[in-house]
């Protein structure tokens, strides 16, 4: 009898996965629980997983230009994250009032949310632009780069800040899929995004064919060109495509009370990530300190780690959208046990990645660079982090369950108390005043991230989160 089950099993499995990413299914407020998960999970986890892809082969790729070229996009990027707070913080209020309006089963009201989202989503890419494309290079030496850095990476800089709009609407449209429960669809953009940015990469970066032999400003430019064209797709989607959201051009307009709703969800979204990513930007320059050397292995470590991570927040991201849905549909208990679950499923795979981590962590950050003291502070990097994984993992799903929910300002409260009182002041004291070096920042990083996830779970068993109204 097993033996007959299980190719039944399988089948039904194999199913599941292809009617997960052909979008097939939407419906997150009925019926299995595990099913809803998977089936939300499994375009999200391979959308992260695409993007951490990505991450890994642009670091390999600038890694055969220089150190300073390495140094440079951990710098830059350190930056960016705080663009990535702002997107962050509006995709969580998009996600959440969009899959509240389709838990109503109003879809009008979903739609109205996506165009003041995108509204604001380019205002706000407007004004960081001008200021990367203006200042690029003052924000390097602010960063603690030196002048050789700033000569090499100044284009980097340059243009990916001037054309973060393609990273700021990339983000948010794809929010408002998932908040629909069309996870599939953002994960096929994503697909085109960085499937594009792979190819592009070292034509510009090397000069491949007819192209100028760009260096690390190529990444920046095939970067620009990737998202650009995914954004273009997104709202080709959005316009014509096959999306529970379909915009029409009388949705085209300003709706002052729909706009200000979303702008109090997220002014809690922004400042929960403006204060986790700051925090990096501090962690970066304490990391300065010790040379470019130690720099580049921190950035390669931290391009690795967004490998296993980005998976890991794609399930996080399906407990948003349940938790929402769920509380759309008047049914609390059924989002409360969907976050459980997911943090179950998202331990498991984050503790194997952690033993990966623990036993290989040279060889890792070898294949990136062979150079003894990069690869020796890449390798303590990931050996430390991945210590906490397992809280991680809770950490991550509890924190997108308040948010889906709408409650952007306990995880804020917790980040500010876990980042700011604790992480930034743990993490100098070791590095700087108790000499323990790179070794100190990374201590802290994985001690603020368990303490983190402990104080969320305390408080989400509160249940207050239940409550919110979007």
């Amino acid at each position: 009898m097993t033996s007959q089950q299980q190719p039944l099993s399988i089948k039904k499995l194999f199913h599941y996965f292809i009617s997960a990413v052909t979008g097939k299914e939407t419906e997150f407020t009925s019926g299995s629980i595990r099913k809803a998960i998977f089936m939300l999970s499994i375009p999200m986890i391979l959308e992260m997983m695409m993007e951490s892809i990505f991450a890994i082969v642009d670091i390999a790729y600038v890694s055969q230009v220089s150190v300073n070229a390495v140094a440079t996009i951990g710098l830059t990027e350190s930056v960016v994250t705080l663009v990535y707070a702002v997107a962050i913080g509006l995709s969580i209020a998009a996600t959440a009032v969009v899959a509240r309006r389709v838990g109503e089963k109003d879809i009008q009201g979903a739609r109205n949310a996506a165009v003041q989202a995108i509204f604001l989503g380019v205002l706000i890419a407007l004004v960081v632009g001008i200021i990367g494309f203006l200042y690029h290079k003052e924000i390097l030496a602010l960063m603690g780069a030196e002048p050789d850095l700033i000569a090499e990476g100044a284009g980097y800089t340059k243009w990916l800040l001037g054309g973060n709009i393609t990273i700021l609407l990339l983000f948010l449209i794809n929010a408002i899929f998932r908040g629909a429960g069309d996870a599939s669809i953002a994960m096929w953009t994503l697909i085109l995004s960085n499937g594009l940015n792979i190819i592009l990469d070292p034509f510009f970066i090397f000069g491949w064919g007819p192209f100028p032999e760009l260096g690390v400003m190529g990444a920046a430019v095939a970067t620009n060109i990737g998202r650009g064209s995914a954004v273009l797709f997104q709202l080709g989607i959005l316009f014509f495509g096959w999306g529970k959201i379909k915009l029409v051009l009388k949705d085209i307009s300003l709706n002052i009370g729909v706009m200000l709703n979303l702008i109090k969800v997220s002014l809690g979204g922004i400042a929960q990530f403006l204060i986790g990513t700051s925090s990096w930007v501090f962690l970066m320059r304490i990391m300065s300190e010790f040379g470019s050397e130690v720099l580049a292995g921190y950035t390669i470590a931290i391009r690795v780690i967004l490998f296993t991570l980005m998976p890991s927040w794609g399930m996080s991201n399906a407990a948003a959208t349940l938790v929402g849905q769920n509380l759309g549909a008047n049914q609390p208990e059924r989002a409360e046990t969907s976050v459980w679950k997911t943090g179950k499923y998202n331990a498991i795979f984050m503790g194997i990645v952690s033993l990966v981590y623990l036993l290989f962590a040279e060889q890792i950050v070898g294949w990136f660079n062979t150079n003894p003291v990069v690869v020796k502070n890449g390798a303590l990097c990931l050996q430390i982090i991945a210590l906490g994984y397992i809280f991680y993992a809770y950490g991550m799903v509890v924190t997108q369950a308040f948010n889906g929910s709408g409650d952007t300002r306990t995880p804020t409260r917790l980040n500010l108390i876990a980042f700011w009182m604790f992480q930034l002041p743990m993490a100098y004291l070791l590095a700087l005043t108790f000499d323990f070096g790179a070794m100190g920042v990374f201590i802290a990083i994985t001690a603020a991230q368990v303490f983190l996830a402990i104080l969320s779970m305390i408080w989400f068993k509160k249940g207050r989160w239940k409550t919110i109204q979007v």
